[in-house]
Protein backbone atom coordinates (compact mmCIF):
# COMPACT_ATOMS: atom_id res chain seq x y z
CA UNK A 1 0.00 0.00 0.00
CA UNK A 2 1.36 3.32 -1.15
CA UNK A 3 1.90 6.44 1.45
CA UNK A 4 -1.52 8.38 0.28
CA UNK A 5 -4.07 4.94 0.28
CA UNK A 6 -2.63 4.03 3.96
CA UNK A 7 -3.53 7.81 4.83
CA UNK A 8 -6.86 7.63 3.27
CA UNK A 9 -7.75 3.89 5.45
CA UNK A 10 -6.45 5.44 8.32
CA UNK A 11 -8.84 7.87 8.02
CA UNK A 12 -11.53 6.01 6.94
CA UNK A 13 -13.06 4.62 9.91
CA UNK A 14 -13.31 7.44 11.60
CA UNK A 15 -14.66 9.85 9.31
CA UNK A 16 -16.25 7.87 6.66
CA UNK A 17 -15.06 7.87 3.10
CA UNK A 18 -16.89 11.25 2.15
CA UNK A 19 -15.49 12.82 5.26
CA UNK A 20 -12.07 11.57 4.35
CA UNK A 21 -11.81 12.75 1.37
CA UNK A 22 -12.87 16.16 2.35
CA UNK A 23 -10.25 16.17 4.74
CA UNK A 24 -7.73 15.09 2.80
CA UNK A 25 -8.44 17.46 -0.47
CA UNK A 26 -8.26 20.07 1.98
CA UNK A 27 -5.24 19.33 3.25
CA UNK A 28 -3.49 18.96 -0.26
CA UNK A 29 -4.85 22.25 -1.76
CA UNK A 30 -3.61 24.15 1.44
CA UNK A 31 0.12 23.10 -0.11
CA UNK A 32 3.23 24.50 1.06
CA UNK A 33 5.18 23.60 4.32
CA UNK A 34 3.26 22.61 7.00
CA UNK A 35 3.74 23.48 11.03
CA UNK A 36 4.63 21.43 13.42
CA UNK A 37 2.68 21.24 16.81
CA UNK A 38 4.10 20.47 20.26
CA UNK A 39 0.86 20.71 22.83
CA UNK A 40 2.65 20.39 26.44
CA UNK A 41 -0.32 19.86 28.90
CA UNK A 42 0.40 19.59 32.69
CA UNK A 43 -2.23 18.29 35.16
CA UNK A 44 -3.48 19.91 37.80
CA UNK A 45 -1.04 23.28 37.62
CA UNK A 46 -2.90 26.51 38.52
CA UNK A 47 -2.90 29.69 36.26
CA UNK A 48 -0.92 31.29 39.32
CA UNK A 49 1.50 28.33 39.35
CA UNK A 50 3.91 30.43 36.82
CA UNK A 51 5.67 33.29 37.29
CA UNK A 52 4.58 34.80 33.79
CA UNK A 53 1.24 34.27 35.78
CA UNK A 54 2.18 36.28 38.82
CA UNK A 55 3.61 33.64 41.02
CA UNK A 56 6.05 35.12 43.47
CA UNK A 57 7.26 31.41 44.83
CA UNK A 58 7.77 29.10 41.88
CA UNK A 59 9.92 29.88 39.04
CA UNK A 60 9.43 29.07 36.00
CA UNK A 61 12.24 30.73 33.67
CA UNK A 62 11.55 28.42 30.60
CA UNK A 63 7.58 28.66 30.49
CA UNK A 64 8.39 32.13 30.61
CA UNK A 65 10.31 32.80 27.74
CA UNK A 66 7.82 30.66 25.82
CA UNK A 67 5.20 33.27 27.08
CA UNK A 68 7.72 36.18 25.60
CA UNK A 69 7.96 34.32 22.21
CA UNK A 70 4.33 34.03 21.91
CA UNK A 71 1.01 35.13 23.35
CA UNK A 72 -0.51 34.59 26.92
CA UNK A 73 -4.07 34.65 27.04
CA UNK A 74 -5.13 36.02 30.48
CA UNK A 75 -9.01 34.15 30.24
CA UNK A 76 -7.58 30.91 28.91
CA UNK A 77 -9.84 28.37 30.66
CA UNK A 78 -10.50 24.35 31.02
CA UNK A 79 -13.74 23.38 29.65
CA UNK A 80 -14.54 21.12 32.89
CA UNK A 81 -12.97 21.52 36.89
CA UNK A 82 -11.40 18.18 36.36
CA UNK A 83 -8.90 16.22 33.82
CA UNK A 84 -10.51 13.78 31.92
CA UNK A 85 -13.33 15.88 30.21
CA UNK A 86 -10.81 18.55 29.37
CA UNK A 87 -8.64 16.28 27.56
CA UNK A 88 -11.75 15.20 25.33
CA UNK A 89 -12.48 18.35 24.97
CA UNK A 90 -8.69 19.11 23.54
CA UNK A 91 -8.72 16.32 21.60
CA UNK A 92 -12.32 16.56 19.80
CA UNK A 93 -13.23 20.35 19.69
CA UNK A 94 -16.51 19.58 21.89
CA UNK A 95 -17.94 20.28 25.04
CA UNK A 96 -17.50 17.47 27.50
CA UNK A 97 -21.63 17.58 28.02
CA UNK A 98 -21.85 17.01 24.12
CA UNK A 99 -19.56 13.67 25.03
CA UNK A 100 -21.45 12.89 27.84
CA UNK A 101 -17.67 12.40 28.92
CA UNK A 102 -18.21 14.81 32.32
CA UNK A 103 -16.27 13.47 34.90
CA UNK A 104 -12.69 12.39 36.12
CA UNK A 105 -12.43 8.63 35.44
CA UNK A 106 -13.97 6.40 37.38
CA UNK A 107 -15.34 9.54 39.41
CA UNK A 108 -16.35 9.70 42.60
CA UNK A 109 -19.34 7.70 44.31
CA UNK A 110 -21.67 9.61 46.84
CA UNK A 111 -24.65 6.61 47.12
CA UNK A 112 -26.36 8.40 49.49
CA UNK A 113 -26.45 11.93 47.99
CA UNK A 114 -29.11 14.17 47.40
CA UNK A 115 -28.87 13.20 43.44
CA UNK A 116 -27.98 10.47 41.60
CA UNK A 117 -25.65 11.35 38.85
CA UNK A 118 -26.41 10.42 35.12
CA UNK A 119 -24.73 7.15 32.93
CA UNK A 120 -21.83 9.16 32.11
CA UNK A 121 -19.27 7.51 29.24
CA UNK A 122 -16.45 6.86 30.93
CA UNK A 123 -13.58 6.83 27.96
CA UNK A 124 -13.77 9.03 24.26
CA UNK A 125 -15.63 6.79 21.97
CA UNK A 126 -13.79 5.36 18.92
CA UNK A 127 -16.08 7.03 16.82
CA UNK A 128 -14.86 10.60 17.93
CA UNK A 129 -12.44 12.06 15.39
CA UNK A 130 -9.65 13.33 17.19
CA UNK A 131 -7.00 15.83 16.31
CA UNK A 132 -4.62 13.27 15.44
CA UNK A 133 -6.98 11.68 13.08
CA UNK A 134 -7.83 14.62 11.58
CA UNK A 135 -4.63 15.65 10.55
CA UNK A 136 -3.43 11.94 9.05
CA UNK A 137 -4.93 13.11 5.63
CA UNK A 138 -2.52 15.56 5.51
CA UNK A 139 0.57 13.68 6.18
CA UNK A 140 1.01 14.15 10.15
CA UNK A 141 2.70 11.57 12.24
CA UNK A 142 1.18 11.80 16.00
CA UNK A 143 3.04 10.82 19.46
CA UNK A 144 1.09 10.97 22.83
CA UNK A 145 3.55 10.99 25.57
CA UNK A 146 2.43 10.69 29.38
CA UNK A 147 -1.05 10.51 30.85
CA UNK A 148 -3.80 9.92 28.47
CA UNK A 149 -6.83 8.86 31.00
CA UNK A 150 -9.66 8.53 28.93
CA UNK A 151 -10.33 4.81 28.92
CA UNK A 152 -8.97 1.31 29.45
CA UNK A 153 -6.91 -0.84 26.96
CA UNK A 154 -9.20 -0.45 24.08
CA UNK A 155 -9.12 3.51 24.13
CA UNK A 156 -5.74 4.34 23.89
CA UNK A 157 -3.66 6.47 22.11
CA UNK A 158 -3.25 3.88 19.40
CA UNK A 159 -7.11 3.57 18.48
CA UNK A 160 -7.50 7.69 18.49
CA UNK A 161 -4.99 8.23 15.45
CA UNK A 162 -1.71 8.25 17.39
CA UNK A 163 1.23 6.79 15.80
CA UNK A 164 2.81 6.73 19.15
CA UNK A 165 1.70 5.71 23.11
CA UNK A 166 4.43 5.91 25.52
CA UNK A 167 3.14 6.16 29.29
CA UNK A 168 -0.43 6.86 28.43
CA UNK A 169 -3.18 4.22 29.90
CA UNK A 170 -6.41 4.29 31.88
CA UNK A 171 -4.76 5.70 35.38
CA UNK A 172 -5.20 9.44 35.90
CA UNK A 173 -2.14 9.47 38.21
CA UNK A 174 1.62 7.41 38.23
CA UNK A 175 1.80 4.87 41.60
CA UNK A 176 5.29 7.08 41.64
CA UNK A 177 7.17 9.64 39.83
CA UNK A 178 10.62 7.75 40.22
CA UNK A 179 11.71 4.86 38.86
CA UNK A 180 9.79 1.91 39.00
CA UNK A 181 6.87 4.19 37.70
CA UNK A 182 4.87 0.72 37.99
CA UNK A 183 2.98 1.77 34.59
CA UNK A 184 3.12 -1.43 32.37
CA UNK A 185 3.52 1.25 29.35
CA UNK A 186 7.18 2.96 30.57
CA UNK A 187 9.76 0.26 30.31
CA UNK A 188 13.80 0.16 31.03
CA UNK A 189 13.83 2.62 33.06
CA UNK A 190 16.62 3.58 35.07
CA UNK A 191 17.47 4.01 39.07
CA UNK A 192 17.16 7.00 40.22
CA UNK A 193 14.93 8.11 36.75
CA UNK A 194 12.46 10.90 37.25
CA UNK A 195 8.71 10.89 35.28
CA UNK A 196 8.99 14.24 34.09
CA UNK A 197 12.85 13.82 32.89
CA UNK A 198 11.48 10.88 31.45
CA UNK A 199 8.85 11.58 29.34
CA UNK A 200 10.48 14.73 27.95
CA UNK A 201 13.29 12.31 26.82
CA UNK A 202 10.82 10.34 24.71
CA UNK A 203 9.46 13.51 23.51
CA UNK A 204 12.77 14.74 22.07
CA UNK A 205 13.78 11.67 20.60
CA UNK A 206 10.29 11.72 19.09
CA UNK A 207 11.25 14.73 17.53
CA UNK A 208 14.07 14.18 16.56
CA UNK A 209 13.21 10.82 14.72
CA UNK A 210 10.16 13.32 12.82
CA UNK A 211 12.31 16.66 12.08
CA UNK A 212 11.79 15.99 8.36
CA UNK A 213 8.27 15.49 8.17
CA UNK A 214 4.91 17.10 10.21
CA UNK A 215 4.33 15.97 13.42
CA UNK A 216 1.79 16.81 16.23
CA UNK A 217 3.06 15.70 19.63
CA UNK A 218 0.78 15.26 22.48
CA UNK A 219 3.00 15.60 25.26
CA UNK A 220 1.10 15.18 28.95
CA UNK A 221 2.79 15.09 32.01
CA UNK A 222 1.18 13.29 35.17
CA UNK A 223 3.30 16.30 37.21
CA UNK A 224 1.98 18.30 39.04
CA UNK A 225 -0.31 15.85 40.09
CA UNK A 226 -0.66 14.11 43.58
CA UNK A 227 1.43 11.87 44.80
CA UNK A 228 3.73 14.82 45.74
CA UNK A 229 7.78 13.40 44.49
CA UNK A 230 10.33 15.62 43.51
CA UNK A 231 13.68 15.07 42.90
CA UNK A 232 15.78 16.23 45.85
CA UNK A 233 18.11 18.81 44.88
CA UNK A 234 15.41 21.12 43.32
CA UNK A 235 13.33 20.52 46.73
CA UNK A 236 16.19 21.41 48.82
CA UNK A 237 16.32 24.37 46.12
CA UNK A 238 13.02 25.67 47.41
CA UNK A 239 14.12 24.51 50.62
CA UNK A 240 16.87 26.98 51.54
CA UNK A 241 14.86 29.45 49.54
CA UNK A 242 12.50 29.63 52.67
CA UNK A 243 9.50 31.13 50.44
CA UNK A 244 6.23 30.62 51.63
CA UNK A 245 4.57 27.72 50.17
CA UNK A 246 0.71 26.53 51.05
CA UNK A 247 1.29 23.23 53.63
CA UNK A 248 4.10 20.80 54.63
CA UNK A 249 4.90 20.16 51.07
CA UNK A 250 4.92 23.54 49.52
CA UNK A 251 9.06 22.67 48.28
CA UNK A 252 8.05 19.65 47.03
CA UNK A 253 5.29 20.89 44.97
CA UNK A 254 7.69 23.72 44.05
CA UNK A 255 10.15 21.16 42.70
CA UNK A 256 7.67 19.64 40.57
CA UNK A 257 6.71 22.64 38.98
CA UNK A 258 10.48 23.28 38.29
CA UNK A 259 10.81 19.78 36.92
CA UNK A 260 7.96 20.75 33.95
CA UNK A 261 9.34 23.86 33.50
CA UNK A 262 13.02 22.32 32.77
CA UNK A 263 10.83 19.79 30.58
CA UNK A 264 9.51 22.83 28.51
CA UNK A 265 13.09 24.26 28.22
CA UNK A 266 14.13 20.86 26.83
CA UNK A 267 12.18 20.81 24.17
CA UNK A 268 12.43 24.35 22.93
CA UNK A 269 16.33 23.87 23.05
CA UNK A 270 15.52 20.84 20.92
CA UNK A 271 13.62 22.77 18.17
CA UNK A 272 16.58 25.27 18.14
CA UNK A 273 18.75 22.35 17.96
CA UNK A 274 17.16 20.71 14.86
CA UNK A 275 16.78 24.00 13.17
CA UNK A 276 12.73 23.61 12.90
CA UNK A 277 11.39 26.16 15.68
CA UNK A 278 10.58 28.34 13.33
CA UNK A 279 7.66 26.29 11.88
CA UNK A 280 6.73 24.53 14.96
CA UNK A 281 3.67 25.56 17.22
CA UNK A 282 3.96 25.48 20.80
CA UNK A 283 0.80 24.98 22.60
CA UNK A 284 0.89 25.15 26.92
CA UNK A 285 -1.71 24.94 28.92
CA UNK A 286 -3.47 22.91 32.19
CA UNK A 287 -6.11 20.82 32.12
CA UNK A 288 -8.36 22.12 35.75
CA UNK A 289 -7.03 24.63 38.22
CA UNK A 290 -4.57 23.99 40.76
CA UNK A 291 -5.81 21.75 43.72
CA UNK A 292 -6.05 24.06 46.38
CA UNK A 293 -5.01 21.67 49.28
CA UNK A 294 -1.80 22.05 47.68
CA UNK A 295 -1.43 25.34 46.09
CA UNK A 296 -2.90 28.79 46.53
CA UNK A 297 -4.69 29.86 43.07
CA UNK A 298 -5.56 33.46 44.62
CA UNK A 299 -6.72 35.85 43.78
CA UNK A 300 -8.77 33.33 42.04
CA UNK A 301 -11.30 31.57 44.19
CA UNK A 302 -11.14 27.78 45.25
CA UNK A 303 -9.41 25.63 42.73
CA UNK A 304 -10.04 22.02 41.17
CA UNK A 305 -13.15 20.41 41.39
CA UNK A 306 -15.11 23.76 41.52
CA UNK A 307 -16.67 25.93 39.05
CA UNK A 308 -14.80 29.10 40.48
CA UNK A 309 -12.55 30.70 38.55
CA UNK A 310 -9.86 28.48 40.17
CA UNK A 311 -11.13 25.51 39.09
CA UNK A 312 -11.41 26.39 35.19
CA UNK A 313 -8.87 28.98 34.49
CA UNK A 314 -6.03 27.81 33.34
CA UNK A 315 -1.93 29.00 31.92
CA UNK A 316 -2.96 29.25 28.04
CA UNK A 317 0.65 30.22 26.30
CA UNK A 318 0.74 29.63 22.52
CA UNK A 319 4.29 30.48 20.52
CA UNK A 320 3.50 30.70 16.52
CA UNK A 321 6.60 32.07 15.05
CA UNK A 322 6.65 34.30 12.48
CA UNK A 323 2.61 34.75 12.98
CA UNK A 324 1.82 35.80 16.87
CA UNK A 325 3.34 38.74 17.88
CA UNK A 326 5.65 37.88 20.58
CA UNK A 327 4.96 39.23 24.20
CA UNK A 328 1.46 39.75 23.53
CA UNK A 329 -1.46 38.87 25.86
CA UNK A 330 -5.47 38.64 25.02
CA UNK A 331 -8.21 38.78 27.48
CA UNK A 332 -10.27 37.51 25.09
CA UNK A 333 -12.25 34.02 26.80
CA UNK A 334 -10.75 30.99 25.25
CA UNK A 335 -11.24 27.34 25.81
CA UNK A 336 -10.15 23.64 25.53
CA UNK A 337 -12.29 23.46 23.03
CA UNK A 338 -11.26 26.00 20.79
CA UNK A 339 -7.78 24.03 19.91
CA UNK A 340 -9.00 21.60 17.15
CA UNK A 341 -10.23 24.02 15.18
CA UNK A 342 -7.70 26.28 15.38
CA UNK A 343 -4.60 23.38 14.94
CA UNK A 344 -6.14 22.06 11.73
CA UNK A 345 -6.60 26.40 10.04
CA UNK A 346 -3.26 26.51 10.98
CA UNK A 347 -2.26 23.07 9.23
CA UNK A 348 -4.68 24.51 6.07
CA UNK A 349 -6.85 21.99 7.09
CA UNK A 350 -10.72 22.37 7.37
CA UNK A 351 -12.94 19.68 9.56
CA UNK A 352 -15.51 17.58 7.60
CA UNK A 353 -18.45 19.53 7.27
CA UNK A 354 -20.66 17.07 8.57
CA UNK A 355 -18.39 16.67 11.91
CA UNK A 356 -20.01 19.21 14.48
CA UNK A 357 -17.76 21.04 16.96
CA UNK A 358 -18.61 23.36 20.30
CA UNK A 359 -14.87 25.45 19.38
CA UNK A 360 -13.49 28.03 17.34
CA UNK A 361 -10.46 28.96 15.81
CA UNK A 362 -8.97 31.45 17.50
CA UNK A 363 -6.70 32.50 14.77
CA UNK A 364 -7.55 35.99 14.52
CA UNK A 365 -6.82 36.49 18.16
CA UNK A 366 -2.65 34.96 17.10
CA UNK A 367 -3.03 37.55 14.15
CA UNK A 368 -4.74 40.17 15.54
CA UNK A 369 -6.58 40.30 13.00
CA UNK A 370 -9.72 40.47 14.65
CA UNK A 371 -12.01 38.98 17.96
CA UNK A 372 -14.72 35.70 18.32
CA UNK A 373 -17.86 35.73 17.63
CA UNK A 374 -18.88 33.87 20.18
CA UNK A 375 -21.71 34.85 22.64
CA UNK A 376 -20.87 32.98 26.00
CA UNK A 377 -19.11 29.68 27.38
CA UNK A 378 -19.96 26.97 29.08
CA UNK A 379 -19.65 24.39 32.03
CA UNK A 380 -21.60 21.31 32.89
CA UNK A 381 -20.40 19.17 35.67
CA UNK A 382 -22.92 16.84 36.60
CA UNK A 383 -21.34 15.07 39.58
CA UNK A 384 -20.03 15.62 43.38
CA UNK A 385 -16.64 16.49 44.04
CA UNK A 386 -15.45 19.27 46.18
CA UNK A 387 -18.86 21.29 45.46
CA UNK A 388 -22.45 20.01 44.17
CA UNK A 389 -23.37 19.23 41.03
CA UNK A 390 -23.59 22.06 38.63
CA UNK A 391 -22.93 24.54 35.76
CA UNK A 392 -21.50 27.57 34.58
CA UNK A 393 -21.69 30.41 31.87
CA UNK A 394 -19.50 33.13 31.44
CA UNK A 395 -20.88 35.73 28.97
CA UNK A 396 -19.14 38.78 28.55
CA UNK A 397 -17.36 39.80 31.81
CA UNK A 398 -20.56 38.26 33.80
CA UNK A 399 -20.26 34.60 35.08
CA UNK A 400 -23.34 32.56 36.19
CA UNK A 401 -23.22 29.58 38.15
CA UNK A 402 -26.01 26.75 38.58
CA UNK A 403 -26.02 24.18 41.61
CA UNK A 404 -28.58 21.59 40.58
CA UNK A 405 -29.56 20.29 43.96
CA UNK A 406 -31.65 23.78 44.80
CA UNK A 407 -31.38 25.38 41.92
CA UNK A 408 -29.10 28.16 43.71
CA UNK A 409 -27.61 30.50 41.16
CA UNK A 410 -24.30 33.04 42.12
CA UNK A 411 -23.66 35.82 40.02
CA UNK A 412 -20.21 37.34 39.58
CA UNK A 413 -18.77 40.35 37.56
CA UNK A 414 -15.09 39.08 36.83
CA UNK A 415 -14.16 42.60 35.73
CA UNK A 416 -14.27 43.79 39.02
CA UNK A 417 -14.77 40.74 40.93
CA UNK A 418 -12.04 38.36 39.06
CA UNK A 419 -11.71 37.07 43.17
CA UNK A 420 -15.44 36.44 43.14
CA UNK A 421 -16.24 37.43 46.62
CA UNK A 422 -19.26 39.37 45.49
CA UNK A 423 -22.72 37.38 44.11
CA UNK A 424 -24.85 39.91 42.29
CA UNK A 425 -27.70 37.35 41.49
CA UNK A 426 -29.72 39.04 44.33
CA UNK A 427 -29.50 42.30 43.04
CA UNK A 428 -29.30 41.51 39.12
CA UNK A 429 -32.57 38.74 39.32
CA UNK A 430 -33.11 39.37 35.84
CA UNK A 431 -29.69 38.87 34.38
CA UNK A 432 -29.42 36.17 36.59
CA UNK A 433 -32.65 34.58 35.11
CA UNK A 434 -31.48 35.62 31.61
CA UNK A 435 -27.70 34.28 31.73
CA UNK A 436 -29.44 30.77 33.35
CA UNK A 437 -32.00 30.31 30.47
CA UNK A 438 -28.73 30.87 28.19
CA UNK A 439 -27.61 27.97 30.00
CA UNK A 440 -30.46 25.68 30.00
CA UNK A 441 -30.95 26.49 26.53
CA UNK A 442 -27.21 24.93 25.82
CA UNK A 443 -27.61 21.94 28.01
CA UNK A 444 -30.37 20.91 25.95
CA UNK A 445 -28.97 21.76 22.30
CA UNK A 446 -25.62 19.75 23.20
CA UNK A 447 -27.56 17.01 25.31
CA UNK A 448 -26.47 17.14 28.89
CA UNK A 449 -27.05 14.20 31.16
CA UNK A 450 -28.46 15.97 34.03
CA UNK A 451 -28.77 14.27 37.57
CA UNK A 452 -31.82 13.01 38.75
CA UNK A 453 -33.25 12.27 42.68
CA UNK A 454 -31.46 9.79 43.96
CA UNK A 455 -34.23 6.85 45.57
CA UNK A 456 -31.57 6.25 48.59
CA UNK A 457 -30.48 9.56 49.49
CA UNK A 458 -29.97 9.60 52.58
CA UNK A 459 -29.29 13.10 55.02
CA UNK A 460 -27.27 11.42 57.39
CA UNK A 461 -25.10 9.73 55.13
CA UNK A 462 -24.93 11.90 51.38
CA UNK A 463 -20.81 12.62 52.46
CA UNK A 464 -20.30 8.65 52.74
CA UNK A 465 -18.21 7.26 49.99
CA UNK A 466 -16.73 3.63 49.12
CA UNK A 467 -13.14 3.12 49.36
CA UNK A 468 -11.57 5.23 47.03
CA UNK A 469 -10.61 3.50 43.26
CA UNK A 470 -7.12 3.05 42.93
CA UNK A 471 -6.79 6.05 40.17
CA UNK A 472 -7.74 8.80 41.82
CA UNK A 473 -8.57 12.18 40.12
Amino acid sequence: MNRRGFLRRAVFGSLGLAGASRLLHAAEAAGGTKPNFVFILVDDMGQRDLSCYGSTIYETPNTDRLASQGVRFTDGYAACPVCSPTRASILTGKYPARLHLTDWIAGHKRPFAKLAVPDWTQYLPLEEVTIAEALKPAGYVSASIGKWHLGGPQYRPGTQGFDLNFGGDHRGQPPSYFWPYNIPLIKDGRPGEYMTDRLTDEALRFIESNKDKPFFLYLTHYAVHTPLQAKKDLTEKYLAKGRPAKGPNGATYAAMIASVDESVGRVMAKLDELGIADRTVVFFMSDNGGLASVTSNAPLRAGKGTMYEGGIREPWIVRWPGVVKPGTTCSVPVSSIDFYPTILEMAGMRPDRKQVLDGLSIMPLLKQSGTLEREALYWHYPHYHLTTPGGAIRCGDLKLIEYYEDGKLELYDLKNDLSEKTDLAAKMPDKAAELRKKLDDWRKAVGAQMPTPNPSYDPKREKATPPPAKNKP
